[in-house]
């Protein structure tokens, strides 16, 4: 009885930190639209905003989930949707809609925890209220050396059934080190 009452506890307080944490991306996507003139400045500033997160989370991704290097684009796919979505917002998107050359495909969410409680005006029918989580995935992945693209196609927000992020690869960053430390 004692372990279930401290799993409940566990749940609710994930439960709270998943509701405080959406309530405040609501507030900070709020303010980015009442401080720049458009929604597609806005769109940047999540996207740079999240590439600024993935470069500093991916250090934290790699301890807590003991993974190492992927061999290829589809183990990097599968990781990200099996570890990192389940590990940071409880999720566990599906991936799907390879390119036949295996370089692009797509991630799809039937439940996305950002736009819990949101409804978009319709004077920002163009905002990509979610852009943040392209720029922490395309900042992460930079820094494990891979140069990715990374867009929303579809959103439930914007009435789509589903929220699909696609997500194309487009080159091995090549490791630049100082001389003499090779």
């Amino acid at each position: 009885l004692k372990r279930q009452a401290i799993n409940m506890r566990i749940v609710f307080s994930r439960l709270q930190n998943s509701e405080l944490f959406t309530l405040t991306y609501g507030a900070l996507v709020t303010q980015l639209c009442k401080d720049y003139e458009n929604d597609e400045e806005v769109n940047k500033q999540l996207d740079k905003m999240g590439y600024n997160i993935g470069v500093r989370l991916i250090e934290d991704f790699l301890a807590r989930s003991s993974i190492g290097r992927c061999q290829d684009f589809r183990e990097t796919a599968d990781v990200i949707a099996k570890v990192a979505f389940k590990m940071y917002l409880g999720i566990t998107p599906s991936v799907t809609n390879w390119s036949p050359a295996g370089d692009e495909f797509s991630l799809i969410l039937e439940s996305n925890p950002l736009v819990d409680f949101v409804e978009l005006p319709d004077n920002h029918s163009t905002l990509i209220y979610s852009n943040l989580l392209c720029g922490i995935l395309r900042g992460a992945l930079e820094m494990v050396q891979m140069a990715v693209d990374v867009r929303f196609v579809q959103d439930t927000l914007r009435g789509d059934n589903v929220t699909e992020i696609r997500m194309k690869f487009i080159k091995r960053i090549e490791e630049n080190l100082p001389a003499g430390d090779e």
